[in-house]
């Protein structure tokens, strides 16, 4: 199984990206036996349902050289890992409250050489750095969530967005944004980026540091 879906929507990339890519699904499915990160089931549709998702966050905004990223919640390093392939000259901290997810985490990103990533065993509350973007994947409820990651913000935005979370969800998601009390916040249909049926329901939900 090679990269080919990302290549269709990221035709960007570099060979040395592209070869990236075309390693994970060798490392996933032999990590995914030893500890599972991913359900069964799913890691045939890695490339899709894993890598294109976390990837949807780069079709809302293009982080910088020099931005930091936190990823919490990282699971088995989604999004992260597909963004700092991505954007090498970003920075990306991967945190999560498993530790051998972690170890997962940071055994791929060795052997694919990724120097823009650092994988910690860790909750979100006990960070303490100031990032530009903080991404996470469908963790928990946005109410929940935002306490955890409040005051983690750097002051001054460089990108064309004002510095906050980008989170990706599925499903309705009216009753939950109106539960989160968040204000500014802005829905990206990944239906508008990919064109397969796995992304019909999914979105970026965008929210400025509040």
């Amino acid at each position: 199984m090679t990269s080919k879906i990302v290549q269709k929507y990221f035709p960007q990339l570099n060979a040395h990206q592209i070869q990236q890519f075309d390693q994970l699904f060798e490392l996933y499915q032999y990590w995914n036996s030893q500890i599972n990160v991913i359900s069964r089931k799913d890691i045939d549709l890695l490339y899709e349902r894993h890598i294109l998702h976390s990837l949807g966050i780069a079709k809302v905004c293009t982080f910088k050289a020099g931005a930091q990223v936190l990823d919490v919640g990282t699971g088995g390093g989604f999004p992260g890992i597909p963004l700092a392939i991505l954007f090498p000259d970003t920075q990306f901290l991967l945190v999560d409250s498993i530790g051998k997810k972690i170890k997962v985490v940071n055994e791929v990103a060795q052997a694919i050489g990724l120097q823009n990533l650092k994988a910690v065993h860790s909750r979100a509350e006990q960070v303490h750095q100031n990032f530009d973007f903080i991404i996470s994947r469908a963790v928990t409820q946005l109410h929940d969530f935002y306490p955890w990651v409040r005051g983690k913000f750097k002051k001054e935005s460089i990108h064309s967005m004002p510095n906050g979370v980008l989170y990706l969800k599925g499903g309705d998601l009216s009753e939950e944004l109106k539960a989160s009390k968040l204000k500014y916040i802005q829905l990206y249909p990944l239906k508008d980026y990919f064109e397969e049926e796995f992304f019909d329901t999914k979105f970026v939900v965008y929210f400025p540091a509040q």
